[in-house]
Parts: structure tokens; C-alpha cells; sequence
């Protein structure tokens, strides 16, 4: 492969050569790739071999990657009914990882992992994180959460597999974060936008400067941020700040990620196959047209997904990018289809909050969910109405049972939401579907 690209950012390493494949060698990659995830599944995973015999489809029907509209969808619900191992493709023994994101039900949504699978997706992360620029000379202070939660070791695994220095510093302690990222000179931070924005407001209150630290680079994600949010980090911390797009259910943060350019998420397509569809029909949509972002592993042993439907609603890119990439683009993500909103990099779903809620004996079924901008920080508050017995003068009980109703929540959702008690008859009632949440940002 002729992979001369000699403009301002340098020659390629060798470890994003794909990202430069010409279109006709990563169409031809990802054919192969669809037609060997196609039949793993069907053979394997009893859920995609009924859906596909009921549309009549059979493996050998998908000879390219023209084929993959035949395919039936995935969904999340799809996760939950399997859980926890029902769309393993692969024996438990092959397993050598287990992640999960947060259900609706209390019970999480499961992925596994080959060996091979973490090679693939240690793999992706590198190329996001040479994308952003980042070096095996590089510091990497990983602060989103290790456990479950796909971030904080999938990250920790790509800057390793670059060659960077790593700390794994995990979420919280923020003065102690801030320590860290001064005195081990760390020239990279991976977490969520909002908790750096977080570091920025306590670094200041400490009277330390974050533009006078060694970092040069954020690479955020796990929750939609604004471009103005993007202004608001790079000229108080002095860096340059890098969209990283994923999801558990197809591997976690590596699925792409912005070049220097910042026009775009470059989806890593040999890997992961994006589509655009219809949100209401399920339509396949051209290049540059808005739908949801689906999404077919081409790579994944354990768990091949197939036309996942993500909710989030997006457009490909079909100009060229200027950093001479070939792997397609998506806009950044800034809404989705589906009623899940994501909080400081948490999957929250109006169902948990009602059940949490519905935990608390005073609490009425009469609430609604606000989604506010504030500081270009995505809030959320949950007005809840009291059974009548509930309601009393005395302030310090009603602040008692507002902070009792706030763990239940938290209990479930794992981070905090502010609770407002409201008057009886406050909250609209509806003959029809109940409006649950309010949107109140300008993303």
C-alpha cells in the first residue's frame, strides 16, 4: 500500500495505515469481515440466527458489505433479554474480560472479550490516541472510572499499547488529580469534559493555573459536549481538547475519534461499521443525511453485534478529510433518539429515576425530569410531588426526606441528582403519555 502523506502533521505510523487504506482495499476488508462476523453469529448466538431465519436471510447471502442492509437490527433490550451471556459467541473459557453498563431493571448490560478482542480494541484506542497526537513519549492520566465501566481500563489499555506512560488515577479526589497531573507531568488526561471542567473550577479556587501545567492534551468523552464547552477547556487549561467517541455494547471508548482538523469523528470502519438510518423506519439514509448511528462489530469474537442501534442521532461526512484519512466521519454526537440521557458520562433512563422514586413511601407517582445547561455543564433535577400525608411545616423533616430520596436515586443511577420538592398539583398531569422529561438545553 503507497501511503505517501506528507503534509503538516508528518508521516504515518504505522499503526493508523489503516486509517489511510484506500476505499476500494477497506471495502474489500470489511466484505471479508462482514461475511466471517455474519456466520459466528448465526452458528453461535441462537438470538441472530432467529431473526435472521425469520427474514429469510442465511450467511451465505452476505457476500459484501453491500449486503448489510439484509441484516435484522440489535437493540439494548436485546442485551437485557439475553443477560448476562445470551449473545456470547464464544465458550465461557475464551472469555478474559467482562464489562457493563447500567440497565433499567438493576441488572447490568454485559459485553465480553476474547484475547483477541482486547488486542482489536487496545488497537483502536491507539489510533484515536494518534490522532490526537500523542506519542510513546507522552504521559496518560486516565481519570475516568476503572471497574465495570469500559472507560477507565479501556483507555488505560490503548495508552499502553502506544508505549505512554500511564496513570491510573480512576475518578474523585480532584485535589489529589490535580497533584498528580502537575507533579508527574503528565502531558495527556483522559475523563469525562465535565469533570475536567470540574478540575479547572477547583484548580482555581486552589489559586493554581492548569495553563501552567505540562498537559497539552484532554481526550473527553462518555457524554455529548458543546463546542463551547470544547472553547471554555482550551483556554483555561491551555490544551487542546479531543472528541473520543464508543460504547460498551460495541467495545467501549476506541469506536473513533477527532483528528487535528476537529471536523468530525473518524469512525474506525474496519473494525466498526457505521450506517445511517431512519430513526421511525429503519431506512438505510445517504451519506450527509441526519439519522441514527448504527453500528456492525467487524472485529469482536465474544460478542459479535450486528446493526446495533445506537439512538444517537448524527450525519457521515462523505468529503475527504483534510488530515488524509479514508475512514469515514460522523458530526458530533449531540442528541439521541431514545429517552436515555447521559449525565457526567452515566446512562440514566427516566425508569430508574421512577424507581428509585417509587422506593420512597411519601414520594406520589407525580415527577418530572429537567435537563438544563448551566456553565455549559449539562444538569439534571427531578421534581417529585409528596403523597398529601407526606407534606408537614417543619423544613428540617422535608430536607431530611429530599436527602433520603436522593440516595434512593443515587442508589440506582450511582451519582448524585439534585431533588426539588414541589407543591401538590405542580407537576402537569396528561390524559395521554406523561412527559416525563424536559429538555431545557441548547446543545
Amino acid at each position: 500500500m503507497d501511503c505517501n502523506w506528507n503534509d503538516k502533521y508528518g508521516a504515518i505510523n504505522p499503526d493508523s495505515a489503516l486509517d489511510f487504506l484506500p476505499r476500494e482495499q477497506l471495502r474489500a476488508l470489511q466484505s471479508q469481515r462482514l461475511s466471517a462476523m455474519v456466520a459466528l453469529a448465526y452458528e453461535n448466538v441462537p438470538l441472530h440466527r432467529k431473526r435472521m431465519d425469520e427474514l429469510g436471510v442465511k450467511p451465505s447471502d452476505i457476500r459484501s458489505i453491500d449486503d448489510i442492509s439484509k441484516l435484522p437490527f440489535t437493540q439494548k433490550t436485546d442485551l437485557r433479554d439475553t443477560y448476562p451471556y445470551g449473545l456470547f459467541a464464544v465458550p465461557l473459557s475464551e472469555i478474559v474480560r467482562l464489562h457493563a453498563s447500567s440497565g433499567t431493571t438493576g441488572k447490568p448490560i454485559v459485553v465480553g472479550y476474547t484475547r483477541e478482542d482486547m488486542d482489536v480494541w487496545a488497537g483502536a484506542l491507539k489510533r484515536c490516541l494518534l490522532m490526537f497526537g500523542l506519542t510513546r513519549a507522552d504521559i496518560v492520566q486516565v481519570s475516568f472510572g476503572y471497574g465495570l465501566f469500559t472507560g477507565g481500563l479501556g483507555l488505560h489499555g490503548g495508552a499502553e499499547a502506544l508505549g505512554c506512560t500511564v496513570i491510573p488515577a480512576s475518578g474523585g479526589n480532584s485535589e489529589r488529580q490535580l497533584m498528580m497531573l502537575k507533579d508527574f507531568c503528565a502531558t495527556a488526561m483522559a475523563c469525562t469534559p465535565s469533570y475536567f471542567i470540574h478540575l479547572i473550577d477547583t484548580a482555581q479556587k486552589l489559586g493554581l493555573d492548569m495553563r501552567s501545567f505540562p498537559i497539552k492534551v484532554g481526550v473527553f468523552g462518555a457524554e455529548p459536549w458543546s463546542d463551547q464547552m470544547r472553547k471554555y477547556i482550551e483556554q483555561n487549561a491551555g490544551i487542546e481538547a479531543f472528541d473520543i467517541y464508543g460504547l460498551s455494547e460495541i467495545a467501549g471508548p476506541g469506536v473513533g475519534g477527532e483528528c487535528r482538523e476537529h471536523d468530525g469523528i473518524h469512525i474506525l470502519e474496519d473494525n466498526f461499521y457505521p450506517e445511517i438510518v431512519d430513526p421511525k423506519t429503519g431506512e438505510p439514509l445517504p451519506d450527509g443525511e441526519e439519522g441514527e448511528l448504527v453500528l456492525t462489530t467487524l472485529g469482536k469474537r465474544a460478542m459479535p453485534i450486528l446493526r446495533y442501534r445506537t439512538h444517537d442521532i448524527t450525519s457521515i461526512i462523505a468529503e475527504p478529510c483534510a488530515c488524509g484519512r479514508t475512514v469515514r466521519r460522523i458530526r458530533r454526537i449531540g442528541r439521541r433518539s431514545d429517552d436515555m440521557f447521559i449525565i457526567r458520562g452515566v446512562n440514566v433512563f427516566p425508569s430508574q429515576i421512577e424507581a428509585a422514586l417509587m422506593r420512597v413511601a411519601e414520594c406520589s407517582p407525580h415527577y418530572r425530569i429537567l435537563l438544563e445547561r448551566k456553565r455549559d455543564l449539562d444538569s439534571v433535577t427531578v421534581e417529585v410531588e409528596l403523597n398529601p400525608d407526606a407534606y408537614t411545616d417543619n423544613i428540617a423533616s422535608l430536607e431530611a426526606l429530599r436527602k433520603r430520596i436522593q440516595a434512593s436515586i443515587m442508589n440506582i443511577v450511582n451519582i448524585k441528582i439534585d431533588v426539588r420538592l414541589v407543591e401538590a398539583g405542580k407537576i402537569e398531569r396528561s390524559e395521554g403519555k406523561a412527559k416525563r422529561v424536559v429538555d431545557l438545553r441548547k446543545i
